[in-house]
């Protein structure tokens, strides 16, 4: 099977027919996994990734529990008066 790549946008693209989607389970939208060595694109339908809570994302991101993460207060800030076409 045969195709050519296509100037989408600013970018290309590659049409995949459907009856090779279909035989893969793949459908529009759905996450797929692109590698390459030398002369070759692998398309690989993506492991499906869970729903992180936003708990597990910031114990990711500051590599503590959340009990251990600081909170941050601040107050408001004056920047001076509006100047230019701002809307306030």
């Amino acid at each position: 099977m045969f195709a050519t790549i296509q100037r989408w946008g600013n970018s290309n693209g590659l049409r995949i027919p459907k009856a090779l989607l279909e035989a893969l389970g793949i459908r529009e939208n759905d996450r797929v996994e692109l590698t390459q060595t030398a002369d070759t694109i692998t398309i690989r339908k993506a492991a499906s990734t869970s729903h992180k809570t936003l708990e597990e994302r910031l114990t990711a991101f500051y590599g503590k529990p959340i009990e251990q993460i600081e909170r941050i207060h601040s107050e408001e800030i004056c920047w001076g008066k509006a100047e230019g076409t701002e809307e306030w």
